[in-house]
Formats: C-alpha cells, structure tokens, sequence
C-alpha cells in the first residue's frame, strides 16, 4: 500500500437525473451507485407453510426446555439464575459452566420484549440505518484470518491490508456498514488489536460498523470509541444505538464465555446484538433441514432472551447461517441449494417472533472464479427472497469465510448494485409511458435519435462498475483482461483514491488519546 494516497480525479459534472432513473457516481472513471437506504419492495418468498414453521417452533422450545444449552461464564449464568432459569451447574476445569433450560412460556416472553424496528446511527447522521421494515442494511466481510489478492497471492492479514481494505469498502456506497473487521491484522499485539482497528474503522469510516463481542473488554473499549467520535456520552448511545456486533453460538447447543459476556455488555448498553448460530447440517446439526432449523432457531431465541433478561427491549437480529457440509469431505460448502433454502426459512422464523433478520453473501470458493460469482448470487438471491433485514459478508468473502478478497469484494460490490437496482420500483407515469416517442418513431423507426431517448440517455440503465460489454475484438485489443483482473484494477484505483471523510482535530486527538491510554494500560496489566 503507498505511504501517501494520490489524490483523486476531478468528478465529472453530471446532468440532473430524472425520476424514475438512475443516479450515479463515478471517479476516476469508475461508475458507482451513490449511498442509499434500501427498500426490499419484493415480497418475501415463504417456502414453509404455517404449520411447519409453527413445528420448527415448539421443537425449539422442547429443545430449550429439555435438553438446554451449556453456558460458560459466570455472569450469564448469574442472569439466568436471577430470571428464574433452571441451571444445573458443572463448573470444571474450563470455568464456571452450567446447563440452562428455559420454560417455553418464559421464552416467548422474553423474545417478544425485543423490538421489530430499530435505527443504527452513525458518525456522519446520513448515514444512519434502519433495521426492519424491510429496510436491506448490505454489511462488508468480517473476520477472515487471511487476506488475498491477484498480485500478492494469499497471506496472513497484516494492518497494512487492514487499513487499504477498510478504505475500499468507504469507497463503495452500496456497502452500509463495515462487518467488524474485514481481516485480521495478526502482526499487531492479541491484547490491544481491537483498539488499534477501532480507531481505523472510526477514523476512515463514516457509515457504521461493527465492534469485536469476545468479551467485555473489547465491548467496553468500542463504546468509548464510538461515544468520543460521535461526541455523545454513554446515556446518548444508549439511547441513539451505535454498534452493531455479531454473536455466535459454539453449535451444538453452546454458548462460551467471552460471547456471552460480550452478548451481556452490548444489552446493559442497549447496542443490537446479531444472534448467529453457525450451524452445519449434518455436522453441527441433524443433517436434515428442519433439524437444523430447529437447532439454529432454539440457540438464536436463546440469545434473544438472555439480552432481554439483561435489559429489556435490547435491539437483537435473528441470525440465521444453517448450510451443509459436503458429505464426501465434511468440508462447510456454500451458495448451495439448501443454503438458500434455509435462508428463506430464516426469513419466515424471523417474521413468527418480529425480529429483523440477519443473511449472508457466502462462497466455498478459494479464488475468485466462476464458483465464487454463482455461489455468491445464490446466497444473495435466497437473502433478499427471504427479506432480510442484514445481508452480513456482503462483500469480500472467500474460502468458506478463511479470506477476504480485494477482487472478490469487486465482484462482490457489482453483484450487490446490480440487485439493489432491481428492488428499485418501476415508475410508470405518461412520461416513462413515452406514447409520444412510439408515435414518433412509427412502425420499423429505432429510438436512438428521439427526444425521449436523449433526455435519458445518460442514466435510464444501470451502468457497470466491472462488466465489459463490448465486443470481442475491442476487448482483446485493450489486453482482453477477465472479469477478476478488471476488478483488480478497480480496487487499486479506489484505494488510491480514497480520502478519509474529515474528523474534527479535537476528536481525533481525544481519540488518540484513549487509544494509547488504553493499550498502556492493557500493557501494563499483562
């Protein structure tokens, strides 16, 4: 990555859009569609009927309430205590650990306390998020331990790829929110990371993103973050919600300390949760679909009541990740057939208990190829027919989640515009009607030439950010590069282009600040 970014291209001025069509950015030549709120105007696609999503649902409460689920962690254990759970203890070698079993009827309540809207606020205040309502929040990769690209081939993530992939996505308005670290930089210390990639996400990024949930500390640590960049105090952010964070369970039927106390610390704040149990049929789950479904339902519900027992009212998103496994290997495989399915089931058990939902945008691949493209667009279909509310590694992903892509979140970034250009409506007035350019033209005229044509020409259709559609001479002259090469291009352009949107001084230096107080601190107590 070069030391100094260049600056970039002057934006060319462009023509008032007309309603009904297509505005746009572009730099440097590279077309973008411009920040937006997205609205899933198709209505949700229901692959279960009522009767089954209704089974799936007392299974999970007989799940809940006969066999439980093992809890590591002293302070969930408390909580679930103090609400009157039943919590047989086992403590060992590992920790205070208990298994929790909760009454159907306690459950429901507690679910039902959760609300079904809920707003995300930001640094920069357009750029806020509305969760529910089916709003579409498109959310980048977070979390791969590698990082790749067509130049430097597959390596270990560094802060260096940290820093340039944080700014590519802040380059890309069809992305709303950073996932919580698009990799991890593992040449920086275990114990004071998060604060150094808190401080990146803060200072490139003025859209929300997520903080890390593997404890209290790191919960902690992101609140400040967020209440000295936004200039609120503790009361204001719990009020005005500003992190979002992902929690997973250890499937089956585990949820292990440090998520849990990350779970307790972002509800005593009020900040949404993301209930995600990562399920595997056939090895994390029964093999079946609807065992599975049960299996991720009773888990997620039971992350869903233990924020409400904390603080009631916690904003939560139903988590929904049940793919397969491939049964010859018993490697995850992704963008599969049932992958969509239960995508779409998701939807439907999200919608029984009123909880926004949260999908994925996910591939087996291991390069950018024809695999990672088909995958990917089958992972984005069954999350938007299933309506839902967080499409979470939304872009970059790689590798079953091991890599994030620069090329990949290219690709990943096409594909998205492209399906929030087709959930945009349809205007349909005497304008768009053009009754008068198809009496102009006639019978066996063309339209390239007419009023109409011209006055639309520049925005009617969505233009490209990595398709080549010209012909094949023409693309083999300019050096016939593929699809994957095109998008390596884009995202060095992009990055070089980059500037971080302005933070005031003085916040920039409170937030310097506290960052190097508290990696001195963390150092000192190590």
């Amino acid at each position: 990555m070069p030391d100094r970014l260049e600056r970039p291209q002057e934006r060319p001025q462009q023509r008032p859009h007309a309603r009904g069509r297509n505005p746009r950015r572009t730099s440097g030549g590279i077309p973008r569609l411009p920040w937006r709120r997205i609205v899933n105007r198709l209505g949700p696609i229901e692959i279960l009927s009522v009767d089954q999503v209704e089974a799936i649902h007392q299974a999970s409460l007989t799940i809940l309430r006969d066999i439980g689920v093992q809890v590591l962690g002293a302070r969930a254990l408390d909580r679930f205590v103090t609400a009157g759970a039943r919590v047989d203890r086992e403590d060992g070698a590992r920790g205070p650990a208990g298994q929790v079993r909760l009454d159907p009827a306690q459950v429901e309540e507690l679910v039902a306390l959760a609300p079904s809207r809920f707003e995300l606020h930001a640094r920069n205040p357009e750029r806020g998020l509305v969760f529910g309502d089916r709003h579409l929040v498109i959310g980048a990769v977070g979390g791969p331990a590698f990082v790749t690209d067509l130049d430097r081939g597959r390596r270990a993530g560094n802060a260096a790829d940290f820093d340039a992939f944080v700014r590519v996505i802040g380059s890309l308005d069809v992305i709303h929110q950073e996932g919580g670290g698009p990799l991890e930089p593992t040449d920086l210390p275990v114990e004071t990371r998060h604060l150094d990639m808190y401080r990146t996400l803060a200072t490139l990024l003025d859209k929300s993103w997520q903080c890390l949930a593997f404890g209290r500390v790191v919960v902690d640590d992101a609140l400040e973050v967020a209440s000295i960049t936004r200039g609120v105090d503790r009361d204001t952010l719990t009020r005005e919600p500003t992190l979002m964070t992902i929690v997973n369970t250890n499937s089956p039927l585990r949820l292990d300390g440090p998520m849990s106390d990350g779970l307790i610390e972002m509800a005593t704040w009020g900040q949404p949760v993301v209930a995600t149990p990562f399920t595997l049929a056939g090895a994390m789950t029964p093999v079946t679909l609807a065992g599975a479904l049960a299996q991720q339902n009773a888990e997620a519900l039971f992350m869903v009541a233990l924020a409400q027992i904390v603080r009631p009212g916690t904003p939560m998103v139903y988590g929904g990740f049940t793919s397969n496994v491939d049964m010859r290997t018993g490697s995850p495989a992704f963008g599969t057939p049932e992958y969509v399915k239960a995508a779409i089931a998701t939807g439907q058990l999200a919608r029984r208990y009123g909880l926004p939902h949260r999908s994925s945008n996910v591939t087996g691949s291991v390069v950018v190829d024809a695999q990672a493209a088909y995958e990917s667009q089958m992972s984005i279909w069954g999350s938007v027919l299933g309506g839902a509310s967080l499409l979470y590694q939304g872009a970059g992903w790689l590798e079953g989640g091991l890599t994030a892509s620069f090329e990949k979140l290219i690709l990943d970034a096409e594909m998205l515009q492209q399906m929030t250009e087709v959930l945009q409506p349809i205007a349909v007035d005497d304008a768009e009607l053009g009754l008068d350019a198809i009496a102009e033209v006639g019978p066996g005229g063309h339209f390239f030439g007419t009023a109409h044509t011209l006055e639309r020409f520049e925005t009617a259709f969505y233009q490209p950010m990595l398709s080549d559609w010209r012909n094949f001479e023409t693309w083999q002259e300019d050096g016939g590069r593929t699809a994957t090469e095109r998008a390596n291009r884009i995202w060095k352009q992009l990055l070089a282009e980059y500037e971080p949107p302005p933070l005031a001084p003085a916040v920039a230096e409170e937030l310097d600040a506290f960052v190097d107080g508290r990696k001195r601190e963390i150092v000192a107590g190590s």
